[in-house]
């Protein structure tokens, strides 16, 4: 039934785009999907080697504490993990915050993630710990250090990056949860934890920045390897379309070890003097190319289209995902969808005091339940 509907799609889009631009498709309605539809009952995790078809849904907790609840395309509510693995996800991926309540928000931390852990295991699903090393937002534009640890010197922060990765971890293992991949830092083109793994500034390279850097990372691949011996560790960096080599080259000549590479791609917002069509193949070209390079797979563990025009939406991520799976496991691992269960223009509250706006890329519509973006995400 899933896969008529998308074809149906497919074909909406060809009309639309031979008037116009692929970039600019006029908006299409989806086909009504079958409400006899049996959903599935949630089994046990895929081999952690499988293609990984992910979502990271870290928000889904503070948007049930809202109020927004997640629905099947039948109607029927479901947990968000439950939906996830009903509709084709085999993975989870979810992020930590050292101490979120310094910056007013009261998820993300290693309570909230320990409970979505044991949550997405339950429903069937293979697991994925982002640790940002921040009290908030690690990313390109921020790398703050945790409000507790700043003024520590080098050797201090490196004990509480492993003290952090250390209890987090253990507690997720008590509850059962294997966990198989683990990110140590978010989006770190810059390094992380600012200043101290700060890798340059406006005048170029910081003395000590890639040491530095490294050594933080390295203290939290420590620790990771210590809970989980046999969880792929990785760094993560933003524009997978980029050529990526000079900084992984960089990385492991600092002494860094890694068992994957983890990027992002987000065809439509990466760079506006490119298509998504030369986004997506620039990115799936950097992949192989790193992949063979260094000898590890790559996984794309953030993606995400706009919401606006589900039919363009769906063909852009059907485009990724055929392309990505066609380099083969050992290539690219694997995709994560990022939080594709906001819907409603929902923003967290935390948003506010910044004047943000709602995230626009989530891949539910405006009655709770997923669209056909997530097509491209089952088996």
């Amino acid at each position: 039934m899933k896969k008529t509907i998308f074809s149906l799609l497919l074909a909406s889009l060809c009309c639309t785009s031979a008037c116009g631009s692929d970039d600019n498709g006029t908006e299409v309605s989806p086909p009504t999907p079958d409400p006899s539809e049996e959903p599935s009952t949630p089994s046990g995790p895929e081999d952690v080697t499988a293609f990984v078809r992910g979502a990271d849904i870290s928000w889904y907790t503070e948007m049930k504490a809202d109020g927004k609840n997640f629905y099947n395309k039948a109607g029927e509510a479901r947990e968000c993990p439950v939906l996830m693995k009903e509709i084709g996800m085999n993975a989870v991926r979810l992020r930590v915050w050292v101490k979120p309540q310094n910056k007013g928000c009261n998820y993300s931390d290693a309570a909230d993630v320990t409970a979505k852990a044991k949550a997405a295991k339950e429903a069937g699903l293979n697991v994925m710990i982002d640790f940002h090393f921040s009290d908030w937002w690690a990313d390109p534009s921020r790398q703050d250090m945790p409000a507790d640890w700043v003024g520590l010197d080098l050797t201090a922060l490196k004990a509480k990056v492993a003290e952090h990765v250390n209890t987090t971890l253990l507690a997720i293992k008590q509850t059962g949860v294997d966990v198989a991949w683990i990110q140590i830092g978010n989006e770190t083109r810059n390094g992380m934890m600012h200043p101290t793994g700060q890798l340059w500034n406006e005048s170029g390279d910081l003395p000590g920045g890639w040491q530095n850097f490294v050594a933080l990372y390295k203290a939290g691949y420590d620790a990771a390897k210590a809970v989980y011996p046999q969880a792929y560790v990785m760094p993560h960096l933003n524009h997978a379309y980029e050529d990526n080599d000079w900084w992984v080259k960089r990385f492991k000549a600092a002494g860094a070890a890694f068992d994957m590479i983890a990027l992002s791609h987000y065809p439509q917002a990466d760079d506006d003097s490119q298509t998504w069509t030369q986004l997506n193949q620039s990115a799936v070209t950097r992949i192989k190319q790193l992949a063979q390079t260094y000898g590890v797979p790559v996984m794309v563990s953030e993606f995400g289209v706009e919401q606006s025009n589900v039919t363009l939406g769906a063909y852009i991520a059907s485009d990724f995902m055929t392309k990505v799976k066609a380099l083969g496991n050992t290539v690219c691992a694997g995709v994560f969808y990022w939080e594709p269960e906001v819907y409603g223009n929902w923003k967290p509250a935390s948003y506010n005091a910044y004047g943000w706006g709602p995230y626009t890329m989530g891949a539910f519509a405006s009655d709770g339940k997923p669209t056909a973006i997530l097509d491209a995400w089952q088996p």
